[in-house]
């Protein structure tokens, strides 16, 4: 097995640049949509979805995309997107080896990334999806609704995912790979196993997990008889679940994968949103000895609520540089960007930066809790379940015999005390508090004074008043108290407000490093 190139940054379009021009879009306005985000930063190759369910070129062998409904659409950006595909088709053009020319001239591999099994079907039920008039469905999936998972899957809102054990689920995936794979000169193909990460019966996905590892074996053999035909590796990647834990609870035996070297690009990553505690160390590890990178990575955003203080956009890039700068320091290859939606300007600093912990020394950042987000009921509930398991806020304050509330883990990697930073602040955010109640805020077991108090914004209300229902409690510390490495926070309750009967609710721990560089908006 052949180890790729260092590639820094790997970032994943999927397929949005047809929907960014009018119809009928021209393949050099494509290819100018596609490659401008990734022009002049560290972008290292480009990893293009080309679908899901259907082939986006004239197939032989699969049902193309559009022509279950005849062409006809429920929505503008539907029919922008797909038609500009379809006429393309129809002009005899070739956007894929368009992309491809494209990438060679400007020395960025491209990549052939298909979904092996998305679902967009906003919670269908398989008997459903026949009468819908979504886009995604297709005349396989109208005629055979018993190969959905239905009700054995892990959410109601994934009852449409195809159940990964019937084998002409597989076969038909596989006839997708294989012409996806032989049509165009590609660098390599990934199997995007986390777009979505329902595969399986849910209580018998660990057990199943050899049909997924079958599929696996399909695609490295395919791989490999390419390679030799062209004479150059032909690399497979595969993005998978953030945690062992969740890679098993998923069907992925990673370790199996890893030992038959059945993948030399490893992307563990959440099923929805960015997860900030990928096991990127645990992954590391095991592919130490088989020559597989490992690429953790980033969604299009964090999903838990945007609370502040600083605006949505400043906050998130300094969120996102800590959790790179971990990501490396635990010895990521690289990092790996998906539904970075962008054009030229609007992801470029941070795009210049986490590629490396050179670029990223000295750029202002924060170290924050991690937020388990569930949704149990409306759009996408489920979506989340699989990610962040060990989230530990929000969190509720209670009493205890010792006087001990819960701990935060905050893992940092700056080296403080010989570079200090213009400031740096813990900061805890507290939903219900009201003075009166007594909370201790330790740091690495020692309790924190002098601590100032801000309530959060109340939007028309901060003319009127000068309280809040959440607050934040800030400490400034003194760097040379915070090393490289983990640190402990701890939040207790000592004494609760006689007067109110409901819980105070710990949201939010963060660690906030400022050097004062740039605006930090990462725009």
């Amino acid at each position: 097995m052949t180890a790729p190139e260092d590639y820094r940054i790997i970032y994943n379009w999927d397929g949005a640049p047809h929907g960014y021009s009018e119809v009928p879009q021209s393949t050099e306005a494509f290819v100018q949509k596609a490659f401008a985000p990734l022009e002049a930063c560290q972008v290292g190759a480009l990893f293009w979805c080309v679908g899901s369910h259907t082939a986006h070129w004239d197939s032989d062998a699969l049902e193309i995309l559009g022509d279950v409904d005849g062409r006809r659409y429920t929505g503008a950006m539907s029919y922008v997107a797909t038609e500009n595909i379809r006429q393309m088709i129809d002009r005899g053009e070739d956007p894929h080896a368009a992309l491809i020319e494209r990438g060679r001239a400007l020395g960025l591999p491209v990549f052939a990334s298909l979904r092996m099994n998305d679902n967009h079907f906003g919670g269908l039920a398989p008997d459903d999806v026949a009468r819908s008039r979504t886009t995604e469905k297709t005349r396989m999936r109208i005629d055979h609704p018993e190969w959905m998972l239905g009700g054995r899957a892990a959410s109601d809102w994934f009852a449409a995912s195809w159940n990964m054990s019937v084998p002409e689920v597989r076969e038909n995936r596989l006839a997708h790979l294989e012409e996806l794979c032989h049509r165009w000169d590609w660098d390599g193909v990934e199997l995007d196993w986390q777009r979505h990460a329902f595969h399986l019966p849910a209580d018998d996905a660990y057990r199943l997990r050899y049909v997924l590892t079958d599929l696996q074996r399909a695609a490295r053999r395919l791989a490999d008889e390419l390679a030799d035909r062209r004479g150059r590796p032909f690399h497979v990647a595969a993005r998978v679940a953030p945690r062992l834990e969740t890679c098993f609870k998923s069907g992925y035996d990673i370790p199996t994968w890893i030992e038959e070297e059945l993948v030399d690009i490893l992307i563990p990553a959440a099923n929805a949103g960015t997860d900030p505690s990928v096991q990127v160390g645990e992954f590391v590890e095991l592919c130490r000895d088989h020559g597989t990178c490992v690429y953790p990575g980033l969604d299009g955003g964090l999903p838990e609520p945007h609370v502040g203080p600083e605006p949505a956009a400043v906050k998130a890039a300094m969120r996102t540089r800590a959790i790179v700068d971990r990501y490396h320091h635990a010895g990521a290859t690289g990092i790996y960007c998906f539904n970075w939606h962008a054009d030229g300007d609007s992801r470029r600093e941070l795009l210049s930066q986490i590629g490396s912990p050179a670029s990223l020394r000295r750029q202002d950042r924060i170290y924050a809790a991690v937020h388990r987000v569930l949704i149990d009921t409306g759009p996408w509930r489920g979506a989340y379940r699989p990610d962040r398991v060990y989230g530990e806020v929000p969190v509720a304050l209670v009493r205890t015999f010792t006087g001990d509330g819960p701990i935060i883990d905050i893992e940092i990697v700056d080296e403080l005390d010989d570079d200090p930073p213009a400031s740096l602040e813990l900061r805890v955010r507290l939903r219900e508090w009201v003075r009166g109640d007594r909370v201790e805020v330790r740091w690495d077991h020692r309790a924190l004074a002098n601590g100032t108090v801000d309530y959060c914004s109340q939007g028309e209300n901060d003319r009127i008043g000068v309280v809040a229902a959440t607050s934040w409690h800030r400490f400034s510390l003194d760097p040379a108290r915070v090393t490289p490495g983990r640190h402990q926070v701890q939040v207790a309750l000592l004494e609760r407000h006689p007067q109110l009967a409901c819980d105070i609710v710990l949201t939010d721990v963060e660690l906030v490093v400022r050097y004062g560089t740039g605006d930090g908006s990462g725009e």
